[in-house]
Order: C-alpha cells, then structure tokens, then sequence
C-alpha cells in the first residue's frame, strides 16, 4: 500500500506540472507589455524616417547643451539625474532603441 502511495503521489506531481508552462506562458504574454509586439505600416516607417528621427536627434543635442548649462543649478539642487534623464536620455532613447515606425522603446519586432 506504501508503495501505491508514492506512485500516486508521484504520478499527480508530474500531471500538475505539465501545465505549469503552459498557464504561465499565456499569463505573460497577454499580461506583460514586454511581449508586444508592433507591426507599423510603411508610411509610419517613412514619416518615422524623414520627420520624426531627424527631430528626436536635434532635440537629444538641443538637450545636451541645456544640460550643460543647467549643469550649476542642477547640482546645487540635487537633480542632476533627474535633469540628464529628462533632456538628453529620454529623447536618446525615443531617437536611437524605437525601432523604425514603432511607438514604443526596445526591438520588440515581429520577424515575417
């Protein structure tokens, strides 16, 4: 009888954990932003190109020089980081991780 126990015990842990991926793959896909992937059309990739990118770069180096002179007065107050993120890491970010014609950060791309 002891050991119908253990087979049975070992036999319901082994069909419980079967679908512990499974459940966990559709929770993190549907739930996670991380897993999105972006499909842009072609006239959001050129307007992307043409008006968008050109204007992030200029404003990630229009950035860098209000920081610099700014740079006295972010450190007597303490937010320099605060300060560096705003003007030249998030429009960095939006110029150079986006990929083309995408609204969101990161190479979230769907490969056809």
């Amino acid at each position: 009888m002891n050991m119908f126990r253990v087979t049975a015990a070992i036999l319901a842990l082994c069909i419980s954990l079967i679908s512990v991926p499974a459940s966990a793959a559709r929770s993190n896909v549907s739930g996670n932003p991380a897993y999105e992937v972006e499909t842009p059309g072609a006239y959001a990739m050129v307007a992307d190109l043409v008006i968008a990118r050109p204007l992030l770069i200029a404003a990630t180096v229009v950035g860098a020089g209000l920081f610099v002179v700014a740079l006295p007065f972010t450190l007597l107050s303490g937010s320099v980081d605060r300060a560096g993120k705003a003007l030249v890491v998030e429009p960095g970010r939006a110029a150079f991780v986006r990929c083309l014609g995408c609204t969101k950060e990161g190479f979230n791309v769907q490969d056809d």
